[in-house]
């Protein structure tokens, strides 16, 4: 007995579907769902010469109860789409593909707004560019493909679409991720204490000296192939950065707010690339919760001892809270809020964290504090994950810290590290740019490895002077990490610099008018701002090696060893590594692991001056003393009052 195909629809492009299948499979032909759908049913297709996304989303609804495979086929704006094959009960159905292909257009605003209306209307009218030579191309590969389908043979379009260019008859193939949150296909659980606890599992190095479990080899693979396209990629554009004194590759992660760029920078083209899509995915993993269900929502005061103190953490002065512009409200013990389950290291157990303080992007509905990426990190596995997360939020508070206390810290010798490529890193850079670096031992009370890198131009034009971080357990990973965030920014810098320099010379006098992420760079591009530096800059102190300066040695050949390390470290000091699983499925397909980590009581990086965050966070004061940099505790009054230069 023949195979039995429904096809829905109507159009010269169904007319021709059904010719060509007709003479080999039983097919029925309707065109809409009202009837629903045959007992008996092996495929159905749903074909039209326009674009019907409320039929595509019926098709959903009734094929996926039947239990049937289904295949699309339409033309939209000049192209015709096919696909995907939709299997009942597996991910990636057609609204995801349609997320996909509507997230990765520059008019994605525009185009939900026509996608909503036309949904409304039930359809636009036939597109000019269906000519019957390429409804007729569409036939051909529609029928290919259900031909395939029914055959058992392996199909081209499961988590695909094929794209047809209906004015040039040009096609290509593109793959898309399922969508977690898709109301048809998302299968999301609900966040819960158990899925938040965590048991440190053995993660062995695949080199001693390499802090990842996983080789960037193991990844190169689908990284590209999985993540990257410009037509459904879950990021959709690449650049190679061809100023930067270092190989620095871009890419775009859309969002429906606007695209954000990320960056890789390594020493390699290649390298770049995959590291740039890395940091794309952590980015995605960072912006809401999209691997689980928020489920509680209630006032830290009836949670009591199941949630953090969000005042743990840092909060603005309620000086900043009175301002009538300010986007955030004080905090509110009795006000209802958003939690997510993360696990406290410290206390060995689930605890309950703000949702806002776990995800950065949330909006000042329920903000009490403006919340950074910080502390945000992507690994080949949850331990690596959390044990870069850490290492972001001790550059962060080191940077800090040495700012606000403004610490006279030990200049380092590069040279006196022994390590080639260190050198010639510094030698280049010296040699195709016209900046000298600086480099400072900001390590703080736990012993971990920070550097405060600072690059002087030896000009007069252009920037002045550029700032940026690095930690690490290996402090010449550290020193390494800080130059390339440096080398990324020397020469863009320079050009916005010369065009923006009143907005710049504005924001000296009036702090402020540091607002962005950029802000905070670009005062300090200026050259009577050097003067803010001088602490650092002051040239009386010796260059010390960095056998003096680092003697702590992590150097397990189990990447777990190092973080269960550095765990004991922060519970000498009394301090809590709280850690939020914010994994999606799109980073599980390839064992991938994002975290959030926070460490109640250090430093926060936050971006526009009026968003500083320093109440309730003694260790600003305290530390300063505890290192030897001052006779005794700072009071809030010594603390430096200017923005800070974190790029």
């Amino acid at each position: 007995m023949s195979a039995v195909v429904l096809i829905v629809g109507e159009g010269i492009l169904m007319d021709y579907v059904c010719e060509k299948l007709s003479s080999k499979y039983t097919v029925i032909r309707q065109i809409d769902f009202t009837t629903g759908v045959p007992e008996i049913l092996d495929l159905a297709m749903v074909l039209h010469d326009t674009w019907q996304p409320s039929v595509h989303l019926k098709a959903e609804e009734v094929l996926q109860a039947a239990g049937v495979p289904w295949l699309r086929g339409f033309v939209s704006f000049g192209e015709g789409v096919i696909g995907p094959l939709v299997r009942p009960g597996v991910q990636g159905c057609s609204q995801c593909a349609d997320m996909r292909l509507l997230m990765a257009r520059r008019d994605r605003k525009e185009m939900w707004e026509i996608q909503r209306q036309i949904a409304a209307d039930e359809g636009i009218p036939r597109d000019v560019w269906a000519s019957r030579t390429g409804l007729l191309q569409m036939a051909h590969l529609l029928a290919a493909e259900a031909q395939r389908i029914l055959q058992g043979s392996k199909a081209h379009l499961e988590e695909r679409v094929f794209l047809l260019n209906l004015k040039m008859l040009k096609g290509s193939r593109h793959f898309f991720l399922p969508d977690p949150t898709c109301p048809v296909c998302g299968r999301l659980p609900d966040d819960s204490a158990n899925a938040a606890q965590i048991s440190l599992q053995p993660n062995p190095k695949f080199r001693t000296d390499v802090y990842r479990c996983r080789p960037m080899n193991d990844l190169k693979e689908v990284l590209v192939k999985d993540y990257l396209d410009n037509r459904t990629g879950f990021l959709n554009g690449k650049v190679y950065d061809l100023e930067s004194p270092f190989a620095t590759v871009g890419m775009n992660l859309p969002l429906t707010i606007g695209d954000e760029a990320t960056a890789g920078r390594t020493l390699s083209f290649a390298e770049s690339e995959l590291t740039a899509i890395l940091e794309g995915i952590e980015r995605h993993g960072g912006l809401a919760a999209q691997g689980k269900r928020t489920v509680v929502y209630d006032s830290f005061r009836n949670l009591g001892d199941q949630a953090l103190n969000p005042l743990a953490v840092g909060v603005h002065a309620q000086e900043q809270y009175a301002r009538p512009d300010f986007p955030f409200q004080s905090f509110d013990p009795d006000r209802q809020i958003h939690w997510v389950w993360g696990y406290s290291f410290m206390q060995e157990r689930p605890i309950l964290v703000p949702e806002l303080l776990a995800y950065y992007s949330l909006g000042c509905g329920e903000g009490f504090v403006y919340e950074t990426s910080n502390g945000c990190a992507l690994g080949g596995s949850l331990e690596e994950a959390i044990f870069h997360g850490i290492l972001e939020v001790v550059e962060r508070d080191s940077f800090l810290m040495t700012w606000y206390a403004q610490l006279p810290l030990p200049r380092l010798d590069p040279y006196s590290a022994k390590d080639r490529e260190l050198r010639l890193m510094i030698d280049h850079l010296r040699a195709v740019t016209s900046f000298e670096l600086y480099m400072f031992n900001a390590t703080m009370e736990n012993g971990i490895p920070s550097v405060w890198v600072l690059a002087k131009n030896r000009r007069k034009q252009g920037v002045n002077l550029i700032c940026a971080a690095g930690a690490h357990v290996d402090p010449v990973r550290a020193v390494k990490g800080a130059i390339h965030e440096l080398a990324g920014m020397l020469l863009t810098f320079n050009k916005k610099f010369e065009a923006n320099r009143e907005k710049y010379v504005r924001m000296f006098y009036d702090p402020f008018e540091v607002k962005q992420m950029d802000d905070h760079s670009m005062l300090y591009s200026l050259p009577q701002a050097e003067e803010r530096l001088q602490f650092l800059l002051n040239d009386d102190r010796p260059l010390r090696t960095f056998a003096e300066e680092f003697k702590q040695q992590w150097k397990h050949a189990d990447l777990t060893d190092d973080l269960k390390d550095i765990l004991q470290v922060f519970r000498s000091l009394n301090l809590d590594v709280i850690v939020v699983d914010q994994t999606t499925p799109e980073m599980k397909r390839n064992r991938l692991h994002c975290v959030k980590v926070l460490i109640p009581g250090m430093l926060p990086m936050t971006f526009g001056h009026h968003l500083t965050r320093l109440e309730g966070l003694e260790r600003v004061l305290n530390i300063p003393m505890e290192l030897g940099y001052t006779p005794q505790p700072l009071t809030p009054e010594q603390l430096n009052p200017h923005p800070h230069p974190f790029p």
